[in-house]
């Protein structure tokens, strides 16, 4: 190997490798001593190849005989570094400079020095292939040699083996696959758990509804087992629905509709279906009237989880005769607070660093009310998505103030509204002159069938028919076009979102609305259930007044083709 070429392999492999010795001392080590110059040649962790300025191999140290197998006198003024890259790199390296440059580069050692030609230094992954046909992935850098006047006098690659950070990163891919398909598993493992929990649970409340308005109407002891039973009926449909959020939030699962909201009308909300718990427990609750109304950008129906949350909280956790007082007020011009303040206990410091852990009540446990210790980390989790902050300030012996912070938004554009109101439920009801109209209800569960078919019958208006399947449902409601159907989606056969697309492609069936009703109630089956195209979708167990508005808003839908409640909506 020519000299110059050689002292200059040296320099710069030693101001490569020796960035931490100064400049003065470095020249003081390459003149003094060829120690330097033989532990570089000879290493045997990092393959060096040296070129002419034509690309011919001139030197191939210790370290790129042992990773490649060749040994130098093999290869020395006889071939270039891209003869033992793997060629179908090479050729992309090529075509992707042409396409960068819009100049053709031949692919070959021009491809690979072409950037340290123009004083670029450049590092690239590459394939090498060994002699004896094996292969392994390297980091390889290029530099340019040049001479005191600077002309290129050739190239100098030095490669590491990248083996050990590929299978790495393989690894990675592979794990971060194995976990997406965990999270699959396991999202389609609570939405069929949902599914399993919820209907048996439908049969329980729909029937103990169904015991505590029929006729006669119960027994003052009935009554009060019947009251028993639905207590604790919702009560497991809300721990059903906590579990259930809490693992859907932590599996990255949950989806949030956020858009701007009024706080004023949930906080009415919330006052209306909270004020009666309040009652019952002799707490006076109090919400500060709003002087403005605002508008936040959130997911309205998780908002009110939160606040309901935090204000049944608030009342539990009270002491006889308390009050729980509900205020708003700004933060920033785009941040606002809204705190529910009770006179409680209160909470020591050592118990609020445990407030937001899972299951964890506290030292609650034993007490009369009833809680899982999940409500505020679903609450907190919620808030957080909701790009919000959660937090508490509490004094022992005065009470908690728990409060949320949501960002602001500008209010949205309303559109006039041109229709009149819809019929309310009486008003539907009234119509008992109408003829007779049908409803067409697919269902594979004796128990929720024999349920629905006893609410149909307080309809003098309406007569039921029934199907357990999809293909048999499809069949008569092509025959008999009933006015409404209400579908299940767990069907034996075709699922209830094939026989909603095949009513829907039917020129003869696509005019009828069809209410989902099923127990697969997770946000994505919700979210699904209504891009098919169903009129509604319900979950159960079955509200009784939700089912029969629904049905109701679906028939006069069907009479006039108007969704009055999406006009409002929009």
């Amino acid at each position: 190997m020519p000299q110059k070429i050689r002292d200059s392999v040296i320099s710069n492999i030693a101001a490569a490798m020796g960035e931490g010795i100064t400049e003065l001392r470095r020249q003081e080590v390459l003149l003094k001593t060829g120690a330097l110059q033989n532990a570089i040649l000879n290493s045997a962790n990092f393959s060096i190849i040296a070129t002419d300025e034509k690309g011919i191999i001139q030197l191939f140290n210790i370290g790129a005989e042992r990773m490649l197998g060749y040994q130098a006198a093999e290869v020395v003024n006889k071939i270039n570094p891209s003869d033992i890259h793997d060629p179908q790199e090479v050729m992309a390296r090529a075509q992707a400079l042409s396409a960068e440059l819009s100049t053709a580069i031949t692919p070959g050692f021009e491809a690979l020095a072409y950037k340290a030609s123009r004083g670029i230094e450049d590092s690239y992954d590459l394939t090498y292939i060994c002699k004896d046909g094996s292969r392994f992935p390297a980091i390889v850098s290029i530099t340019a040699l040049r001479d005191d006047y600077d002309g290129i006098i050739g190239y100098l690659l030095i490669g590491a083996d990248n083996s050990v950070r590929k299978q790495v990163e393989a690894d990675l891919t592979n794990a971060m696959a194995a976990a997406e398909k965990a999270n699959l598993a396991k999202s389609d493992f609570l939405s069929s758990m949902s599914h399993e929990l919820r209907s048996p649970l439908n049969a329980i409340l729909g029937f103990a509804q169904l015991m505590e308005s029929g006729s006669p109407l119960p027994t003052p002891t009935q009554k009060a087992s019947i009251d028993q039973i639905l207590h604790a009926g919702w009560y497991l449909l809300e721990l059903i629905n906590q579990i259930l959020d809490l693992a859907l939030i932590e599996s990255g699962k949950l989806s949030l509709s956020q858009e701007p909201m009024s706080l004023v009308d949930v906080m009415l909300e919330c006052q209306t279906m909270i004020e009666p718990q309040a009652q019952k427990s002799g707490i006076r609750i109090r919400f500060a009237p709003f002087e403005i109304h605002y508008f936040v950008n959130a997911d309205r129906t998780r908002v009110k989880q939160v606040l309901l949350n935090l204000l049944s909280n608030a009342i539990k956790y009270n002491r006889v005769g308390g009050t729980v007082e509900v205020t708003c007020r700004l933060i920033t011009a785009k941040r606002i607070r809204i705190c529910v303040r009770d006179t409680g206990e209160g909470l020591p410091p050592e118990k609020l660093v445990q407030l937001f852990q899972p299951f964890n009540r506290l030292g609650q446990e034993a007490s009369a009310e009833e809680g899982t210790g999940i409500g505020l980390v679903v609450s907190k989790r919620l808030v957080e998505l909701m790009e919000g902050e959660i937090g508490v300030e509490s004094v022992v012996g005065v009470g908690s103030v728990f409060w949320i912070e949501l960002n602001l938004a500008t209010e949205p554009q309303q559109l006039a509204a041109s229709m009149d109101e819809p019929l309310t439920l009486l008003q539907a009801r009234a119509h008992q002159g109408a003829a007779l109209r049908t409803l067409l209800y697919v269902e594979d569960n004796r128990a929720n069938m024999q349920l629905v078919e006893q609410l149909i019958a307080r309809r003098p208006d309406m007569r039921l028919l029934s199907a357990g399947d999809g293909t048999r449902g499809i069949a008569l409601a092509r025959t008999h076009l009933p006015e409404v159907i209400v579908m299940d989606i767990n069907l034996p056969g075709i699922s209830g979102i094939q026989a909603l697309k095949i009513l829907r492609e039917d020129p003869v069936t696509a005019h009828i609305p069809v209410l989902a009703l099923s127990a697969n109630a997770m946000p994505h089956d919700i979210k699904k259930g209504l891009a098919a195209g169903f009129f509604r979708y319900l979950t159960k167990p079955i509200k009784v007044n939700e089912f029969m508005e629904a049905l109701d808003l679906a028939l006069e839908f069907a009479e006039t083709g108007i969704d009055n409640e999406t006009q409002l909506i929009t």
